[in-house]
């Protein structure tokens, strides 16, 4: 593999093999209660690519049981185009099951979905192997976005997709069950690139943004438009076949949301906020944490930066999505920055400056799992922190016999 790009060097670099390793030596104690699988997933080319983004879907993953590290293995999904791109489907349009599935790893009513927000869903074995793709038994007709949200509350799941044509976002629901209930158009100004949303107790939160599709690229085929407004929608759950209602923001662009809840009249939104991002003749801005307050009373938007430190990744408890969550963490460099987002405050777990971290999520309420690469051996650790404790030692690092590439999403998925 040639070239210069960044996503083709250091630890952003693919690895070439599937491997499997099993009984992995333990620093530490890893907490006897988590039984079952850390996934994750990202894009790891076996060809090389024009943006990382657009690398092949590879997933690693640790089995945890009984107090020990049974077993790490990697596999790519292999999708429908993993071989050869698939032929246009009905239309001339492209074939859904056309994909890299290198974002993320969800797991709702016993389905393992490895996704792209390009594509369809594909599901996979917690063994990490393909099954194939999923389509709600043919209902879902659009992409589906790699950050759906699952309420804690009904066990529905919520997600979009949006498209280059019209209609160019698609709001989705299904229930606990996995099966689709509702699939509806929500009309945004242009072909915007919508990667997550949020959700609360009583709303659907939709960010229409100006990054937008620009035909005939040579790179991400996304660029920014200052002419586009940038808009957060509300769509009420009780009403989803109803108006979304739109309430204008500052220019700006969000790849990820921590959280969102209901506050009395307001919806209060947390995320990863840039100035703007991909827009030519500009330097790149980075990503920080901000807060919108949004009045569905007044119509009056309030927003906030609550941290200057550069971060992404952001992730609250899944098992409080929706819901007014205390607490909140973001990846920034070579540390975690746990936020209270009641009293401000924030509390940092720094790996060092040979170690870096990917994306930590939440194995219980207690429990926090991230991937860290290890410059000195040139290996990756699986570690688990104390969620309750992050400043403090981790309390088990499973050291993992190869290198684990830079990547995006994951989830524990117990046993239970």
């Amino acid at each position: 593999m040639t070239g210069t790009t960044y996503h083709l060097k250091d630890n952003y670099a693919p690895v070439a093999d599937e491997l499997i390793a099993f009984d992995l030596p333990v620093t530490g104690a890893i907490p006897p209660e988590l039984t079952g699988w850390y996934l994750r997933n990202g894009p790891n080319p076996r060809t090389e690519t024009r943006h990382w983004f657009l690398g092949d879907g590879m997933l690693h993953g640790v089995r945890l049981e009984n107090g020990r590290a049974e077993w790490y293995r990697n596999r790519w999904v292999r999708t429908g185009s993993f071989d050869a791109p698939l032929p246009p489907g009905p239309g001339g349009n492209r074939d859904l099951r056309d994909s890299t599935a290198n974002t993320h790893i969800v797991n709702h009513a016993g389905k393992t979905l490895a996704l792209v927000e390009t594509a369809l869903p594909y599901e996979v074995t917690t063994d990490l192997e393909t099954v194939g793709p999923h389509d709600f038994d043919g209902k879902l007709t659009t992409p589906m976005t790699a950050h759906p949200k699952i309420c804690p509350e009904t066990g529905e799941l919520h997600f979009f997709g949006y498209a280059r044509e019209q209609p160019y976002l698609t709001y989705h629901r299904a229930d606990a069950h996995g099966v689709l209930r509702l699939s509806r158009p929500v009309e945004v100004s242009g072909p915007t690139m919508m990667h997550d949303f949020a959700l609360t107790s009583r709303h659907v939160v939709f960010l229409d943004l100006p990054l937008v599709f620009v035909p005939g690229s040579a790179g991400m085929p996304y660029s920014w438009d200052p002419d586009y407004p940038a808009r957060i929608g509300l769509l009420r759950r009780n009403d989803p076949q109803g108006t979304v209602h739109w309430f204008p923001i500052d220019p700006c662009y969000v790849f990820h949301t921590l959280n969102a809840h209901e506050a009395g009249d307001e919806v209060v939104l947390y995320a990863v906020r840039y100035g703007h991002l991909w827009w030519e003749g500009h330097e790149g801005v980075p990503g920080t944490l901000w807060r919108w307050r949004i009045d569905t009373r007044t119509g009056a938007v309030h927003e906030e930066q609550l941290d200057d430190r550069d971060c992404e990744f952001p992730r609250i408890d899944d098992r409080l999505a929706g819901l007014d969550a205390r607490y909140g963490h973001v990846t920034s460099g070579t540390s975690l920055i746990r936020y209270d987002l009641h009293t401000g405050s924030a509390a940092e777990h720094a790996f060092g400056p040979d170690r870096t971290p990917g994306e930590a999520v939440f194995a219980s309420p207690q429990w926090l799992i991230t991937y860290v690469y290890d410059r000195t051996r040139d290996a990756s650790d699986l570690v688990i922190l104390d969620a309750t404790a992050p400043s403090a030692a981790p309390v088990a690092t499973v050291a993992l016999p190869v290198r684990v590439p830079e990547g995006f999403h994951g989830n524990w998925i117990a046993d239970s």
